[in-house]
C-alpha cells in the first residue's frame, strides 16, 4: 500500500536524488518550510490580489533598491512582462493589440553573447532580437565596443537586454550609460544571480531599468515565482498588462503604491497578455516570506555548509572503484561565493565520471534517472551542488 502522507509515492511518480542543482525540470529548489506555511495560511482567506501585490512590491523595493517591484509567475514572465512594458508604456491600445507590435518600436538588441536558451521570453510580447557584437569561437568571449551597440540603437529599438556572463566584454554600468543616452532601457536577466545577496542590489546600483530574479532558485520560495525590480515607470506597466481587471472603470481603485492611475487614459486597461501568467494570493504569500527569509540568513555558513556538504560526498565517492572525483572552484555562474567573484560558491564536484570497464555495476535507465543527469553513455557526470540539491525530503531549515 502506498504511504498516504507521501504524495509521489500516491500517484506512482518516481522521486529524484538531485545531482544537478536548482533546475525547474527536477522541481526547482526546496520552498522554505515558513514560506510552505504562509502559502497554507493565505489559501484559507480571500483577498484583493492588487493589495497583495502591492505588499511584495513593498518588500522587493526594500531589499533591492529599486523604485518599485513585482512578483510574476516565474523570471520568464517577468522578462516578457518587462518587454512588454518597454514596448507599451502606459498605452491601453498598445497593450490591447500586443503581441502585434506594428507601429511601435518593438525591437530588443541583444550582446551576442548574451543570447541564451531563455531569450523567448523577450518575443513572447511581440518583440524581435536583433544580436549585437560577435563571440570569439575560441575562447567564447564577447567582442562588442560601446559604439557598436550606440551604433545598433535606432527607433525601433524597445531595449537592451543583458545577461550576467563572466565573459562579459562590456560591463552592465557601460551597457547602461550606452542605452541612456539614447532614451533606451535596460532589462537583466538575473534569474539564477543569486547569491550572493549583494546582487539583489548591484544591477539596480548600476542603472538597469529592470532586474528579474527567480522566486525559488536561492530564495527558495514558489518554484513559479518570479521576481520584477526596476523603475516605478516600468512597473505600473506590468501591474496594468497583469492585474486583473474585472471591475468598471468608475470602481477601478487599484492601490496607490502599487500604481498611480493620475497620468492614465480613462477608462480601464483591458485583460492583456499577462492575463494568462496569473499570480495566486498563496504564491504571492510564499514569495514574500521567502525574500525576507532569504535577506535574513547567514550567507558566510551557508556557502560553508556547502562547501563541507560536497567534500563530504566527494570523499565517500572517491571510495567507489571506477570513479575519479575531484572538487574545483570554477568560474560558473552558479558557482560564486558572497563577495560577489565567480569561484568558490558551494564547492562543486565538478567531475565523478566512470567507464563501463571500470564502473563496479551499471545502472538500469531507470535507476540513472532517479539519481543525476547523465551526460553520456560512457561518462555520466553528475554536477554537485549541496546548497541546492536534496532528496525532497528531511530539510527543516527555514
Amino acid at each position: 500500500m502506498p504511504d498516504p502522507n507521501d504524495i509521489y509515492e500516491t500517484h506512482d511518480v518516481p522521486t529524484v536524488i538531485n545531482a544537478v542543482g536548482n533546475h525547474t525540470r527536477v522541481g526547482g529548489s526546496l520552498i522554505r518550510p515558513a514560506a510552505r506555511e504562509a502559502m497554507v495560511k493565505a489559501a484559507d482567506e480571500f483577498v484583493e490580489i492588487a493589495d497583495l501585490q502591492a505588499r511584495a512590491a513593498e518588500v522587493i523595493a526594500d531589499v533591492t533598491g529599486a523604485e518599485a517591484g513585482y512578483v510574476t509567475s516565474g523570471a520568464a514572465s517577468g522578462l516578457a512582462l518587462a518587454t512588454a512594458a518597454c514596448i507599451a508604456g502606459d498605452d491601453f491600445g498598445v497593450m490591447d493589440r500586443l503581441p502585434d507590435t506594428r507601429g511601435v518600436p518593438s525591437e530588443v538588441l541583444v550582446p551576442a553573447a548574451h543570447r541564451i536558451e531563455y531569450g523567448f521570453a523577450f518575443r513572447v510580447p511581440g518583440a524581435t532580437l536583433r544580436s549585437v557584437g560577435l563571440i570569439d569561437n575560441h575562447t567564447g568571449t564577447e567582442q562588442l565596443q560601446p559604439w557598436e551597440l550606440a551604433d545598433a540603437i535606432s527607433a525601433d529599438t524597445a531595449a537592451v537586454a543583458y545577461v550576467d556572463r563572466p565573459r562579459n566584454d562590456l560591463s552592465l554600468s557601460t551597457v547602461v550609460g550606452v542605452a541612456s543616452s539614447h532614451d533606451v532601457p535596460v532589462i537583466v536577466d538575473a534569474a539564477a544571480e543569486l547569491p550572493p545577496r549583494s546582487n539583489l542590489t548591484k544591477y539596480v546600483d548600476q542603472g538597469a531599468t529592470a532586474v528579474v530574479f527567480s522566486g525559488g532558485k536561492a530564495v527558495r520560495g514558489p518554484q513559479s515565482t518570479g521576481i520584477v525590480a526596476g523603475r516605478e515607470w516600468l512597473v505600473r506597466s506590468v501591474a496594468l498588462q497583469h492585474l486583473p481587471v474585472d471591475t468598471p472603470a468608475p470602481f477601478w481603485d487599484p492601490p496607490e503604491e502599487l500604481l498611480s492611475t493620475e497620468s492614465l487614459p480613462d477608462g480601464t486597461p483591458n485583460h492583456g497578455l499577462g492575463r494568462a501568467m496569473k499570480v495566486g494570493k498563496e504564491e504571492l504569500a510564499g514569495l514574500i516570506r521567502a525574500l525576507e527569509l532569504y535577506c535574513d540568513e547567514d550567507e558566510a555558513a551557508l556557502v560553508a555548509g556547502w562547501h563541507d556538504r560536497a567534500t563530504r560526498l566527494a570523499t565517500a565517492l572517491s571510495a567507489v572503484g571506477g570513479l575519479a572525483v575531484t572538487v574545483t572552484d570554477d568560474d560558473r555562474s552558479d558557482c560564486r561565493s558572497p563577495d560577489g567573484r565567480r569561484r568558490t560558491r558551494s564547492g562543486r564536484i565538478d567531475q565523478c565520471h566512470a567507464t563501463r570497464s571500470t564502473a563496479p555495476g551499471r545502472a538500469t535507465e531507470g535507476d540513472r534517472r532517479r539519481t543525476t543527469r547523465r551526460r553520456g553513455p560512457d561518462h555520466p557526470r553528475p554536477q554537485v551542488s549541496p546548497g541546492r540539491a536534496g532528496t525532497g525530503r528531511g530539510r527543516t531549515d527555514p
